[in-house]
């Protein structure tokens, strides 16, 4: 059974969205909708795949709060470009 939801987002966002779906040819539910299962399944093999960067986001990766992102970048390019 299909339920009415209503969110809050950023329009920018929206509109992001909106080309994405789009492009796949999905309906923006249909993507939200798919996310959402893939959230709160237990099986390994989700509908479609969800990027490493947005797993970590939903799997509660803590940042530091005293994270010095600014030296972290500096020395991660210090580290490149050796």
């Amino acid at each position: 059974m299909d339920t009415k939801l209503t969110l809050k987002l950023n329009q920018e966002i929206i509109e992001k969205a909106k080309a994405y779906a789009s492009n796949k040819k999905m309906s923006l539910s249909r993507i939200v909708e798919a996310y959402l299962q893939s959230l709160t399944s237990t099986s390994d093999n989700p509908e479609f795949e969800i990027s490493p960067f947005v797993k970590s986001i939903a799997t509660g990766t803590e940042i530091p709060t005293d994270l010095d992102y600014k030296k972290e970048y500096t020395d991660h390019l210090m580290e490149k470009y050796k």
